[in-house]
């Protein structure tokens, strides 16, 4: 071997045992309350990948829309169509709030949304519970942020992982949360006038 090849070679070795000492550390498992947030495009979709990663491994899952209306959208039409049995999906509201101008609707909305959210979490069979868009019902106090806190702290069973995605992630959910990504906007095609596509948006 070259000298670079063995400085390489020790370089990651070294880098392995400190990994691996790391590693050796993490035995705990829990169920994890998990928030996607930010400006950033991909929120609701990374929550997506994780339950149909949960499809795979033969957990079961469920998903609850908390905004979005009766619109097509690829993730709900395949689940449905394909893993029904494995996955509850419920859509709840009635489009995004600019579109609905009723609050007093949305509220009601959102309220029974979470309430079927609570129902599927409790359940023990379900293993990830996706609140889709939750953080906007929060923001726009159709969805107290005091009861959601309470729940997810003293209710949710252990094992049980809890996805939230939306804009704007209240600052107490996050606070309790165990992971949290924010997507960063850099650049989006909505800006230079182009609309929302099958297979990228929906």
């Amino acid at each position: 071997m070259t000298d670079d090849t063995d400085r390489h070679a020790m370089k990651m070795a070294k880098k392995k045992a400190a990994r691996d000492k790391i590693m050796a550390t993490k035995t705990d498992k829990k169920g994890l309350v998990i928030v996607h947030t930010g400006k950033g495009k991909g929120k609701s979709t990374a929550a997506f990948g994780m339950i149909f990663r949960c499809i795979a491994h033969g957990m079961q899952c469920a998903v609850v829309q908390f905004i979005k209306g009766g619109m097509s959208t690829g993730e709900r039409d395949l689940i449905l169509a394909k893993f029904s049995n494995e996955c509850a999906f419920h859509t709840m509201g009635e489009g995004f709030t600019w579109e609905t101008q009723d609050k007093t609707r949305d509220t009601e909305m959102a309220l029974a949304a979470w309430e079927k959210a609570k129902e599927l979490i409790r359940d023990p069979e379900n293993k990830m519970v996706l609140l889709d868009e939750i953080n906007i019902a929060i923001r726009y106090d159709y969805v107290p942020i005091a009861e959601v806190v309470k729940f997810l702290s003293e209710e949710k069973p252990p094992m049980t992982h809890v996805v939230l995605t939306g804009r704007n992630a209240h600052a107490d959910l996050i606070e309790i949360a165990d992971l949290v990504t924010e997507m960063e906007l850099v650049k989006h095609p909505f800006r230079a006038g182009i609309k929302a596509q099958i297979g990228v948006e929906y």
